[in-house]
């Protein structure tokens, strides 16, 4: 994916390595994390905003 913009959070610092990125493309949205940026995720943006709101209503906190 050499044109793809990639964006991170702006809570992530130089010091924070460990960042999710993410990408606008043609056909969805692209999630990778910045210390492995071979290993990239595709997914809608409906998909991305059912994840969101699912874990901002705490409905994916388990306890193991």
């Amino acid at each position: 994916m050499p044109h793809t913009t990639w964006r991170k959070s702006s809570f992530s610092t130089d010091v924070h390595q460990n960042c999710v990125e993410l990408a606008a493309a043609h056909d969805g949205i692209r999630i990778r994390e910045s210390d492995e940026p071979e290993a990239v995720v595709r997914t809608t943006p409906a998909a991305l905003g059912g994840f969101i709101r699912a874990a901002k209503a705490g409905r994916l906190d388990r306890t193991l």
